[in-house]
């Protein structure tokens, strides 16, 4: 059994067919109205315009003002001061040590630890390039031998002695700078009696240059100059041994 749908009926407004004048014309798709201001280009969808006219610029950075006066990129200082490294200072003090007769204490009196780290790095590498991985026992070593120069020192000078633990690791570091060239000059030197001799004379360099900076930067050390010598031999030995052995 079919089912009956209700239709309701079809009214034309003028009673007949609609003919070709009633019928709703198509309309054009729709188009963003344009853009007033010209100085935004993407406003106006049209991007041969946009791609004419749009133009890059440089950024300019606005100066800070501190304390009333304005400080630019231009004014701060280089990194390297900012993090306390003064390589015109390690560069006049690895000369210094390089003339163990002139030896100028006075440059020295600033103490710091970036020219003996680079001093502690290189002697590292140069025995890696031998074939020995020494780092940790150069840094361990550094540190044990500051402590001893620093407890002897004190101790022979009783209350009036003014060498501080840093300026121990600063000195031993720069002095190091002997024994470093040791390290690279015996890559090329055959063993036996020859590296031995040559061994010696750079540990005397060493503690040449090592035992006049600490008698004339610390007081009452010209007292124990050779108690000091003593010392800073012992040291400069025991890292020797690493590029021997």
């Amino acid at each position: 059994m079919a089912k009956e749908f209700n239709v309701p009926p079809v009214v034309f407004p003028s009673g007949g067919n609609p003919g070709p004048q009633q019928r709703r014309l198509p309309t054009a798709p729709f188009q963003p109205p344009k853009s007033s201001n010209p100085s935004i280009p993407f406003m106006s969808f049209d991007v041969g315009s946009a791609a004419a006219s749009t133009s890059f610029s440089t950024p300019q950075f606005a100066s800070t003002t501190i304390g009333g006066g304005s400080t630019g990129f231009e004014d701060e200082p280089p990194l390297l001061e900012e993090l306390g490294i003064n390589t015109k200072q390690i560069y006049q003090k690895t000369l210094s040590i390089l003339n163990p007769f002139r030896v100028k204490s006075d440059l020295h009196e600033d103490a710091d630890l970036s020219g003996p780290f680079i001093f502690l790095m290189a002697f590292g590498l140069f025995q890696l390039l031998a074939g020995k991985l020494h780092f940790g026992i150069i840094l361990g070593w550094v540190i044990m031998a500051s402590l001893f120069l620093y407890v002897v020192f004190n101790m022979l000078a009783g209350r009036n002695g003014n060498l501080d633990l840093y300026r121990c690791v600063s000195l031993i570091g720069y002095c190091m700078l002997p024994i470093v060239i040791l390290s690279a000059i015996s890559l090329f030197l055959p063993g036996g009696l020859v590296i031995k001799v040559v061994t010696g004379v750079f540990v005397i360099w060493s503690t040449r240059v090592c035992t006049r900076l600490v008698v004339e930067l610390a007081s009452c050390g010209d007292e124990h100059r050779g108690l000091i010598a003593y010392a800073c031999f012992l040291i400069y030995m025991l890292f020797s041994l690493l590029v021997i052995f």
